[in-house]
């Protein structure tokens, strides 16, 4: 008998999994949150998941209660002796600590990474994760999806001359560069920059010749949106003809929006990992919903996913 596939979802990324499951050609699954008056959570399924491989949709973006709805919804899936349960989690949150800054401080990337693994998860999807090392973090299977294979074919549309790719700080460079590659070997630049605490940037530098160049930044996600807009002026001031940003999880917290609206970026293009709070002009959302149907589709067939990858 072969195995069923049935995609269910959290409740924040219900915008998403609605577009994945009509990608890959059936009916979101029906589940429901229940509400104690505490504000305590009871996710159920409302539809049977036994020897299913259940797709639970839920990025892990801010508040923290969709954590715990995932962690929940997992274990709900295993206890309905689901076969395997997979999470697609397209925005992977607080991998931002993959690693240890100062002295007494937690290590939330491998936290998560461990608290998925013990809620009963088989496998993790996800995209463009902060740090390549967190992969390291899991001991069950993770496929690292690459937005790339999305924000390439839009840049190339655009038909821009004397292309340049630019990563926003040293540690983006091996992801500009492979952007510069696929992209007719455009130029590459990287900016030196120094932060005196998190969110504040003090210093940029740009190292690499911006002069008469159409330059597109690249990074992994946008939060306060601070260090694209300051990249932007400094690379303009460097004698760049324009400057643009690709960043696939658009975090876009406190005065982001404000922020991008009165930069000098001529746009900012991000993928839907992370719903959009309110309509801009200067951001462009490109879906990732096709790419995650694919993948779901090659992991149930147990075909290689890497064929999804630039």
């Amino acid at each position: 008998m072969n195995t069923q596939v049935k995609i269910f979802s959290g409740t924040s990324s219900q915008y998403l999994a609605k577009k994945i499951a009509s990608h890959y050609g059936m009916p979101l699954g029906k589940s429901t949150i229940h509400r104690f008056s505490d504000g305590e959570m009871q996710p159920s399924f409302d539809e049977s998941v036994r020897g299913c491989n259940v797709f639970i949709v839920q990025s892990t973006f801010t508040p923290g209660d969709n954590i715990i709805e995932l962690l929940l919804m997992i274990d709900a899936a295993k206890r309905a002796s689901a076969n395997q349960v997979i999470v697609v989690t397209p925005y992977f949150g607080y991998a931002r600590q993959d690693r240890k800054v100062a002295s007494r401080v937690s290590l939330g990337a491998k936290l998560i990474a461990n608290i998925l693994t013990a809620s009963g998860a088989d496998r993790v999807v996800t995209m463009d994760l902060h740090a390549g090392q967190i992969q390291g973090f899991f001991d069950i299977p993770l496929d690292h999806l690459d937005a790339s294979s999305i924000f390439i074919p839009y840049l190339k549309s655009l038909k821009l001359d004397n292309l340049c790719i630019a990563s926003p700080d040293m540690g983006g460079s091996p992801r500009a560069r492979k952007y510069a590659r696929f992209l007719d070997s455009a130029d590459l630049a990287v900016i030196d920059k120094h932060r005196e605490k998190a969110n504040v940037v003090s210093s940029m530098k740009v190292i690499g010749n911006v002069q008469g160049k159409n330059v597109v930044l690249v990074d992994d996600l946008v939060d306060t949106a601070g260090t694209l807009t300051k990249a932007a002026e400094v690379l303009l001031d460097e004698g760049a003809i324009s400057v643009r940003a690709v960043c696939t999880h658009a975090v876009l917290s406190g005065s982001a929006y404000e922020t991008i609206a009165k930069s000098k970026l001529e746009e900012l293009v991000v993928t839907d990992t992370i719903p959009i709070k309110q309509p801009a002009e200067k951001i462009k959302v490109l879906t990732v919903a096709t790419l995650l149907a694919q993948a779901i589709f090659k992991i149930h067939n147990l075909e290689s996913v890497s064929s999804l990858f630039i």
